[in-house]
């Protein structure tokens, strides 16, 4: 039922209260009337005396006077079809793209539902993105979350693009669809997003919801639940497997922080507010499969870590709700490395889930084994090297740090456009591991050396 006041009591920032409304509804939908002009505000707070909503379009020139507050008795909702893909949207659901609005099947909750956790079916199954390290040493499985921390100046956002253009399902009757939200970036990137899903081709399976940095500050808390929302639609009513890729979470944060400082709340840790947590994980959770549900959701959140602090908020809480981290490494940005993964730092939890014989190769677990263990010993005698001098290791040492600086150029290392198979990846790790002694090849089965050792040149 709708409802109108013209009792506005105070404007504070994006912050609009309105007294007298006792019986609002946390999430309802507000307009506001002021000459002749609309604007959109939810309601963040509601008290026996008053409301507390929060504006999107800004409140510059809202005055009490003169404005009409509408409660319009539902929430914020997007109106969700397969005629989603190929669209791009902005920070609210509204097309960016030239063309009109979509045909709507149904319009959805951006909140979504609750997912009962006995419902939820475990991550399983490979999904692969054709970058070498993550699929050989930190595999992405459906369903999980999977976080990538980076820090200012490092290349996510041009990782995030690769991601998106690449990640497929192995099966080909499985629908596998992309859904993209980036939030408070510029209008350049904005633009390279576009141009680069355009490019591949990836737009005709994708759905993307661009805030910009000048869009107010109350859309980015809006721009991931709209892009959820799009998610679980294809994912759980039209079988399809999604893979939402959520960039920067560290805007959405900061969003988070102002909007906390503009209702004078008691700020936590770094002046963020205490119930972040329970934010970040009504986003991230989600991910995931359904028991008898076809489809799933995969998500890539990324953020970019302030002062490349691993111990901030924002990473720091991101890593307990979700299920490992890709790490990218100022060292190999500075060797002109692409992509910059530190593949011994980076971690997914579920990585066991989805890889062997039936989801990837037999051999998968072993190498990836392998390849860490021989890396990590290259880099300690790297380090030694610049302490004590090449004079100080061993011939094996040596030859372990030569392996630590192939990997990192022949494994690590690919052409942004170069989109590896899974079988590629692990041919290149076997050639790698050719360069050691069949002795030191100790986490791998005799049975897979025999096997796929021969048919590979150093």
């Amino acid at each position: 039922m709708i409802r109108e006041f013209r009792n506005i009591s105070e404007v504070n920032g994006p912050l609009v209260f309105v007294e007298g409304v006792s019986d609002a509804g946390y999430g309802e939908l507000v307009e506001f009337q002021l000459n002749g002009e609309i604007r959109h505000g939810q309601v963040l707070e509601t008290t026996d005396r008053f409301s507390l909503v929060q504006v999107f379009e800004g409140t510059q020139g809202l005055t009490p006077k003169t404005t009409t507050a509408r409660f319009l008795g539902r929430g914020l909702t997007f109106g969700v079809s397969e005629g989603i893909l190929g669209r791009v949207f902005d920070g609210l659901g509204e097309p960016l793209d030239g063309k009109p609005q979509p045909f709507v099947d149904k319009y959805v909750d951006i909140n979504g539902a609750p997912m009962n956790p006995v419902s939820r079916e475990y991550p399983a199954e490979f999904i692969q993105t054709g970058i070498s390290a993550i699929d050989g040493m930190n595999t992405l499985v459906r369903g999980q979350k999977l976080p990538i921390f980076s820090g200012s100046g490092l290349p996510h956002a041009r990782l995030a693009a690769q991601i998106a253009s690449q990640a497929k399902v192995l099966s080909s009757e499985e629908k596998f669809a992309v859904v993209f939200a980036a939030m408070g970036i510029t209008f350049e990137e904005a633009n390279f997003f576009i141009q680069s899903f355009q490019k591949t081709g990836a737009i005709e399976r994708s759905v993307l919801f661009l805030n910009l940095a000048d869009d107010p500050t109350i859309e980015r808390i809006a721009t991931p639940r709209f892009a959820l929302a799009a998610a679980e639609y294809l994912a759980f009513e039209k079988d399809m497997h999604v893979l939402a890729i959520l960039t920067d979470m560290t805007n959405y944060c900061e969003a988070l922080r102002e909007i906390s400082a503009a209702r004078r709340e008691v700020p936590g840790r770094r002046g963020y507010p205490g119930y972040m947590y329970t934010d970040l994980a009504s986003i991230y959770e989600r991910a995931g499969r359904i028991k008898g549900k076809k489809g799933s959701i995969t998500q890539i959140p990324i953020l970019t870590m302030p002062e490349d602090d691993r111990t901030h908020p924002i990473p720091d809480l991101t890593g307990y709700i979700t299920e490992g981290q890709i790490f990218l490494s100022r060292d190999l940005q500075h060797k002109n490395i692409y992509p910059p993964i530190d593949v011994l730092q980076s971690l997914s939890r579920l990585m066991q889930r989805g890889i062997g014989e039936g989801h990837t190769r037999e051999d998968h677990s072993a190498v990836s084994n392998q390849l860490y263990a021989a890396y990590a010993r290259g880099k300690e005698a790297r380090e030694l090297e610049i302490v004590l001098g090449e004079a100080a290791l061993t011939d094996l040492d040596r030859l372990y740090v030569k392996f630590a600086d192939r990997l990192e150029s022949e494994f690590i290392a690919q052409g942004e456009d170069e989109n590896r198979t899974i079988e590629e990846t692990l041919a290149i790790g076997w050639r790698l591991l050719r360069m050691l002694p069949r002795s030191e090849l100790k986490r791998i089965r005799d049975e897979y050396i025999n096997k796929y050792l021969p048919k590979v040149e150093s």
